[in-house]
């Protein structure tokens, strides 16, 4: 309902449908219109596998954190932040060190400890366009939205965006904004080799070609599955993934193959396809992100970010 209402405030305005200042409003205040009120937060004693289990049942990408007395905003986690825990980056060191190798006590470490503190955020008072502005140029998928005392009061998120404007790119092709130079793998690589690449390249998806075992295909760059920062994410939060361990090493975890919990069954868009109609798509689907395919083949990635990109 908030997606119809908003596109009917949007064409009600009655402005060209060129730039993107034409298709949103432009007032103080007006982001939250669009920003979701009901935040789901968590305080920062809260464990990193509590926090992928939360995400995964709601499928967040991010949680703000806030001070359960005062509601104050104090920090926020992601699920990069959660990869790089997993091996892709600097937090590792909790697993390595900390908790020499020990995994099932490692991810019941607080999320204090991965938490990005300086956090990105909105104004109540910010319009939806310099809510647009801030995203790219923080680089960010989301921004919690905040009141005058400093209280959580909202979030946005580029899927926000791109459900408003599902009904207005229709001449824009995806062609002429999907990511071409796609960063892939193969059915082989373990978790923490697929958390290692996603952090690096600050991507929340992989496409997966080559020879998959149940699956072959001879073309090497046949797509063969996608692997998602969601995929990583319910693999941690399932206590499935914990039943045959041996031992309680990270290493037994994260050499688990991306073969294992990839997503097979695709949903593809093809370069002709109206970036309208990829968001058609996005938000049916719940997708941030969709392969591109041309006589099977994998040609290019399209986003939400991408998305977005077509706005400047």
């Amino acid at each position: 309902m908030r997606k119809k209402d908003t596109v009917n405030i949007v064409k009600s305005m009655d402005r060209g449908p060129v730039e993107f200042e034409t298709r949103t409003f432009q007032h103080d205040g007006d982001i939250m219109s669009i920003a979701k009120k009901e935040v789901v937060t968590i305080p920062q004693t809260a464990t990193i596998k509590e926090v992928a289990e939360i995400m995964v049942a709601n499928k967040f990408r991010r949680l703000p954190i806030t001070d359960p007395g005062t509601g104050k905003l104090l920090g926020i986690v992601t699920s990069m932040d959660i990869l790089d825990f997993l091996g892709g980056g600097e937090k590792f060191k909790i697993v390595e060190e900390k908790y020499e190798d020990n995994f099932l006590a490692a991810i019941n470490e607080s999320v204090k400890k991965i938490m990005t503190r300086e956090v990105y955020h909105l104004s109540y008072k910010d319009s939806v366009n310099q809510a647009v502005t801030k995203i790219m140029e923080c680089g960010v998928g989301g921004l919690p939205v905040i009141d005058s005392e400093e209280n959580i009061v909202g979030i946005v998120t580029e899927r926000d965006f791109v459900f408003l404007l599902a009904g207005l790119l229709t001449d824009e092709k995806v062609e002429d904004f999907m990511s071409t130079d796609v960063i892939s793998t193969t059915p082989g690589t373990p978790i923490e080799g697929a958390s290692k690449i996603m952090v690096r390249n600050r991507l929340r998806r992989i496409p997966v070609v080559g020879e998959d075992r149940k699956t072959p295909h001879p073309e090497k760059e046949k797509l063969a599955g996608l692997i998602t920062s969601t995929d990583i994410l319910k693999f941690l939060g399932e206590s499935k993934a914990f039943n045959n361990m041996v031992s309680n090493s990270a290493e037994e975890i994260l050499n688990t193959t991306i073969t294992d919990i990839m997503e097979k069954e695709l949903i593809t868009t093809t370069p002709n396809t109206t970036l309208g109609g990829v968001c058609d798509i996005m938000e049916e689907e719940g997708l941030g992100g969709l392969p591109v395919v041309k006589n099977n083949e994998l040609v290019g990635i399209i986003t939400e970010r991408d998305i977005l990109d077509a706005l400047k």
